[in-house]
């Protein structure tokens, strides 16, 4: 694996390096060890996935509130998606920074979220497919978030919003002290 640094602090993409011949490939996903030597501490619990049925589908901005913060590790393995994570460590350097990725499943790519850095996505295709590798258990009374549309961050979505879920238009807007 190759990890590359984004422009929020721990934020990395993490490139999958394939060993391919006549059959394929094969690739790690994850390996404790060489996050570790990255400086990346990182050891999930639990692992999700998200199927996104129609073309320009959003989900977030979602976060689990201390103690059960969490970070994670997102792949799409089908179609592709427009990801962006925002920094709302209050102490970070990169406080408030935006960072926004196309995952695409021919890519081989992932994203790693630090602790305290929210996330969002939006699908580019139909039956677009998320694994997500989390450090925390799900803790219903710790989910939080953002609103997708929240002028603070003024996220640029690729296309028009065709499907949210009403808990996600419910969200609030970001204030200082949200989290």
């Amino acid at each position: 694996m190759r990890f590359e640094p984004t422009d929020i602090d721990g934020l990395f993409v993490v490139d999958l390096m394939l060993h391919e011949d006549s059959r394929g490939h094969f690739a790690r996903t994850y390996c404790e060890r060489e996050f570790a030597a990255a400086g990346i501490p990182f050891r999930p619990v639990q692992a999700n996935v998200s199927l996104n049925k129609h073309k320009g589908t959003l989900r977030g901005l979602h976060y689990q509130k201390a103690p059960h913060d969490e970070a994670k590790l997102m792949r799409c393995v089908r179609g592709a998606i427009h990801l962006a994570a925002i920094d709302i460590r209050p102490l970070s350097l990169t406080f408030r920074t935006v960072v926004a990725i196309r995952l695409d499943a021919d890519e081989h790519r992932q994203l790693y979220f630090p602790e305290g850095v929210v996330n969002g996505f939006q699908t580019l295709d139909d039956d677009s497919e998320v694994l997500y590798l989390m450090s925390e258990f799900y803790e219903p009374k710790a989910v939080a978030g953002f609103r997708y549309d929240d002028p603070s961050f003024a996220i640029e979505w690729p296309l028009e919003v065709t499907e949210i879920s009403d808990r996600d238009l419910a969200l609030p807007n970001f204030t200082p002290g949200s989290p």
